[in-house]
């Protein structure tokens, strides 16, 4: 295994990790399909989730090591309580350049400012449909209204654009993109259309129903005139596989490796200017070569990738050591071990044992 820099969390294919999602709990008030059970979950005992001082202890030692992007994320996050007083500690750590948020916004109406007066920069808002009765579907709960309150809370917080995440999904959602392309062209909104992924509760994932990023830019390309790849000078221009205003193909461009600082989601701006979207394609054209991510679980286990494996514990560390140097350590060798990539599409993908809610959005 070589060697790695020190003071660096890098990989064997010389991916430098900057940012670390943080699950604060596995709890969520909603079911999405696709991420946990309807029924019966088997929530961790409380004593099992790490606290507020341990996640603020992991993210010091982070720091040291490199990273500069927090995200904090469920479960439902907004289900722990006294979480803006998290955002604060995490705020005042030296390093910490930038913090986000993923929630389903169902709390966000109560919490958006208090969440915005601590620190947070950023907020993400699962919603995969502006309907009420396929939010439900999706769901299988109560809530769309809520939902739309805690946005309106958001914008009111100062938080601006407000991004939206979308699992786009065939045979249920197909009929959203439109509205949802509507939405980022008549709002301060951007939504970003993930493949539908296997990581459900049931093992029920089917290839079949992923709604590809290239069928999501046909339509919307059909439907509002052209979509042109943002200009990024961090990948040296390099999503240059603009569609012309009057296409109605676009195509979505590999990105290269030279691309390692780049976000998830490729985004798209509307050919006459108006509004913008991004595509997670993590199925079809993943962007595991660029990856500079790591996860915490809210029982402290490290995952070097979303599909993982393995984990690394590291809350018996925070528990029993009182030094950092074997936390740093576990971070250096967790992220060392990562593998060149998912392998979703292939043959002998084996899904991981956790489903989403338990590793963390």
């Amino acid at each position: 295994m070589p060697v790695q820099p020190a003071g660096q969390l890098v990989d064997g294919f010389g991916r430098v990790h900057t940012s670390l999602r943080i699950s604060v709990t596995d709890r969520c008030n909603i079911r999405c399909f696709y991420c946990m059970p309807a029924e019966d979950v088997q929530f961790l005992p409380r004593a099992e989730l790490l606290t507020f001082e341990e996640i603020v202890r992991t993210v010091r030692v982070g720091t040291g090591l490199g990273i500069r992007k927090l995200r904090l994320t469920g479960g439902e996050p907004l289900v722990r309580r006294d979480l803006p007083e998290l955002v604060r500690q995490l705020a005042e750590i030296p390093g910490v350049e930038d913090i986000g948020l993923t929630t389903n916004g169902i709390l966000l109406a109560e919490q958006a400012a208090a969440l915005r007066a601590a620190g947070l920069k950023r907020l993400n808002i699962s919603l995969d449909a502006l309907d009420p009765d396929v939010f439900r579907q999706v769901t299988r709960r109560e809530g769309y209204e809520r939902v739309l309150e805690g946005i309106q809370a958001a914008r009111q917080a100062g938080f601006s654009p407000i991004k939206i995440n979308a699992v786009a999904i065939r045979g249920l959602t197909e009929d959203q993109l439109v509205p949802f392309g509507q939405l980022a062209r008549e709002t301060d909104t951007e939504v970003r259309f993930i493949e539908y992924m296997p990581l459900d509760a049931d093992n029920a994932w089917e290839r079949d129903r992923v709604l590809t990023a290239a069928e999501i830019l046909q339509r919307l390309s059909t439907e509002f005139g052209g979509l042109r790849p943002v200009e990024d000078p961090a990948v040296n221009g390099c999503a240059t596989a603009a569609a012309e205003s009057d296409s109605t193909v676009v195509q979505l461009p590999q990105l290269p490796q030279s691309a390692a600082a780049r976000a998830p989601a490729t985004e798209y701006q509307f050919a006459d200017g108006r509004g913008r979207i991004g595509i997670i394609a993590s199925v079809t054209q993943p962007f595991c070569h660029s990856c500079n991510r790591f996860r915490l679980t809210a029982d402290g286990k490290l995952r070097n990738c979303l599909f993982s494996l393995e984990e690394t514990d590291i809350r018996d560390l925070l528990r029993s050591s009182p030094q950092d140097a074997p936390i740093a350590a576990a971070m250096q060798r967790c992220i060392a071990a990562k593998q060149a990539g998912h392998r979703i599409d292939s043959a002998d993908f084996q899904q991981p044992d956790r489903p989403m809610y338990s590793i963390g959005g």
